[in-house]
């Protein structure tokens, strides 16, 4: 557990796993007001932002308890231990089915009765009358669905990792790609994406098209690499990639020129559908 003592200007926080930092959390973040902040409780199941990642999706402060070193507590030690974190506490934002305490015994229900400030609850969120979750986000991109997965969070699903060195047959034979070990994000399904991205430092995106999977065709091998479109550049150690709709299945090709041949189709198919993406 992160230890947090007195932190006065809090008046408020909101209170879950926050996992993708989706349309649903931020609706809860909106009602924390000025001196808020937002207190995640993690599972180690956060793959959609894992680790600090949720930080690029709020203004908020984050504050992080590590879910083995509280599990122990009762609803009513809960309370304490954040009291005592934040002296000034007047407020908890919760969503409808927040759960806290040992063996998640007690609801926002328990939660009111304990705490003597204000506790506002959040209703379920909806987008196109399905209810808003992480673990739902996390089934549409196993399926490939990237534009139901981003309608849902409310930003594109990006991951970002390491360069690493590649099979070198791109750049010799076919088209040059930068190669990442992605560690700790879920990978969308296996196939060709129209993405976005980002190089190293650099404050913007670029276009691209991205293959993750099991390479088939050449050496078998998992790999996640990016095809910048619009540039030759250099990536020298890390690269964001910002996921924007599905291009195709990942596929075995008979040899060399028909993959090239698919890439060809794939860079076509990319930039039409990043032309229609507005950015």
């Amino acid at each position: 557990m992160n230890t947090v003592t007195a932190i006065n200007d809090i008046e408020a926080v909101a209170i879950g796993g926050f996992d993708g930092m989706h349309i649903g959390h931020q609706h809860l973040f909106s009602a924390l007001g000025e001196k808020g902040a937002i207190v995640v409780i993690e599972t180690g199941y956060a793959n959609l932002t894992p680790a600090r990642d949720r930080e690029h999706f709020s203004k908020y402060r984050i504050f992080y308890y590590q879910l083995e070193d509280i599990r122990h507590l009762d609803g009513k030690g809960f309370i304490a231990m954040l009291e005592k974190a934040f002296p000034k506490l007047t407020t908890i934002v919760v969503g409808y089915d927040f759960r806290f305490g040992k063996n998640r015994h007690s609801s926002h229900k328990d939660l009111k009765a304990l705490f003597d400030g204000e506790v506002i609850v959040i209703n379920e969120v909806l987008y196109q009358n399905d209810s808003i979750h992480s673990h739902k986000i996390r089934a549409k991109l196993k399926l490939s669905d990237i534009r139901g997965a981003n309608a849902f969070l409310g930003h594109n699903y990006t991951i970002h990792g390491e360069v690493i060195k590649g099979q070198g047959l791109g750049k010799r034979e076919l088209f040059a790609t930068i190669n990442l070990h992605v560690k700790d994000f879920l990978l969308p399904k296996e196939g060709v994406y129209a993405t976005l991205t980002r190089i190293d430092d650099e404050e913007h995106f670029h276009p691209s098209v991205s293959f993750i999977g099991h390479r088939h065709s050449t050496d078998g091998n998992f790999a996640v690499e990016t095809h910048i479109l619009d540039a030759m550049l250099t990536c020298k150690q890390k690269a964001s990639i910002s996921f924007i709709d599905f291009v195709r299945e990942n596929k075995k090709f008979s040899s060399l020129e028909a993959l090239k041949e698919a890439i060809r189709s794939d860079i076509v198919i990319a930039n039409k559908l990043l032309k229609q993406h507005v950015f």
